[in-house]
């Protein structure tokens, strides 16, 4: 009685592991069934002024506008901890340059194309997951017709960008969920092919953003 009464006890102790380890695993596995997310994001731009000297060695700065934009992109989950993250945003933005020769104001749609590894944060929060990203890619400055008489030949240009930030992607059911990131970018600042605005330095563009994704 006792030798079956043991047994009894093992079997419901086994049955307890066993039941608690695939209600623990199956969200899990559920998840890594998801490998692909589309996200569709409102965006701020904030743009750091820039200075430097010109080729007659006086000084020029450059200051943009803050704007709102937005930025859309596909991501593709590798496995649990890494995923390739490809997007696409726009804003418009009006970047004034002065220096010795006055200044000049250039107002642009702003193309931005990057790719990104994401690297998966670990986090023992349910639905809630942090990542870290960097990447590459290109910024293209396209001149609207918003033009002073000073930048009348300005021209589209585009410039390479390194790109790093982070986010939290939450997830409110399987296939649905909302995301708030940062991304910074380096790029050189745009001198629309005019001789008088050339700098050749880098700026820092901060860009946080919000929205939601699904997954499939």
């Amino acid at each position: 009685m006792k030798r079956h009464s043991g047994f009894t006890v093992s079997l419901i102790a086994s049955a307890s592991i066993a039941a608690t380890f695939f209600l623990i695993a199956e969200p899990a596995m559920a998840q890594e069934d998801l490998r692909s997310q589309v996200n569709i994001q409102v965006t701020g731009l904030i743009p750091k002024d820039s200075n430097a000297t010109d080729s007659n060695g006086d000084p020029i700065t450059s200051h943009s506008n803050n704007s709102a934009g937005l930025l859309a992109g596909y991501t593709f989950h590798l496995n649990r901890w890494v995923a390739l993250e490809g997007d696409y945003g726009f804003n418009r933005n009006t970047t004034t340059y002065s220096g010795s020769f006055g200044t000049s104001g250039i107002e642009a749609n702003v193309h931005q194309m990057t790719g990104a590894f994401l690297l998966s944060l670990p986090m023992k929060v349910p639905r809630m997951r942090p990542y870290a990203l960097a990447g590459a890619g290109a910024l293209r400055f396209d001149p609207t017709s918003n033009l002073d008489s000073t930048t009348l030949g300005a021209q589209a240009q585009t410039k390479g960008a390194f790109l790093y930030g982070a986010g939290m992607n939450i997830d409110v059911t399987r296939h649905f969920g909302v995301r708030g990131e940062y991304r910074g970018m380096l790029v050189k600042v745009p001198d629309f092919a005019v001789a008088t605005l050339a700098m050749g330095t880098t700026t820092h563009l901060a860009q946080p953003s919000g929205g939601i994704y699904f997954r499939f």
